[in-house]
């Protein structure tokens, strides 16, 4: 089972989530029903909905890139050992997802809820190990978070 704690940095999420913990926690309830890899697992995370100034401010400090982006992600564990704990441990704090609410509003292709989700799973997949340097992890990565959505996206659509 994967939980979450969600932390707002800026006010301005309470727009869009009323009742963040809950938003996030019914879609992991979801993944933990239809993905069976957790249903013997303790896994918690840590969501920080933020703002441009502090996706700037920790994406210059940790990576060194002084410009904004729409999710960052902090693994607990370096990536290989992190790795190895998930596949060994039942129970595992995985690490931090930082979303920024400007950056996921912008994208007009979608809905906002979409594009919310496919953002943050995707951050919540770099805390499980996946990456996307090489084209063949891109492509495992890239099919995860479309099993992870595929199973999420339903409450969007009520």
């Amino acid at each position: 089972m994967i939980r979450v704690d969600v932390i707002i940095k800026d006010k301005s999420w309470n727009r869009y989530l009323k009742k963040p913990e809950k938003y996030f926690n019914k879609r992991l309830g979801l993944i933990n029903k239809k993905i069976t890899y957790f249903k013997k697992k303790k896994f918690n995370f840590s969501i920080m909905l933020a703002g441009n100034f502090e996706t700037k401010r920790l994406n210059n400090y940790f990576r060194k890139k002084n410009k904004t982006t729409d999710v960052l992600s902090f693994p607990y564990n370096h990536i290989d050992e992190q790795r190895n704990l998930i596949k060994k441990k039942n129970k595992l704090y995985l690490g931090d997802v930082i979303l920024n609410l400007y950056k996921i509003k912008k994208n007009k292709k979608e809905s906002f809820y979409d594009n919310l989700d496919k953002i943050w799973i995707h951050g919540l997949l770099h805390l499980l190990g996946h990456a996307h340097e090489k084209n063949k992890d891109y492509k495992k990565m890239n099919k995860e978070e479309k099993k992870f959505f595929s199973v999420v996206t339903r409450l969007n659509d009520k």
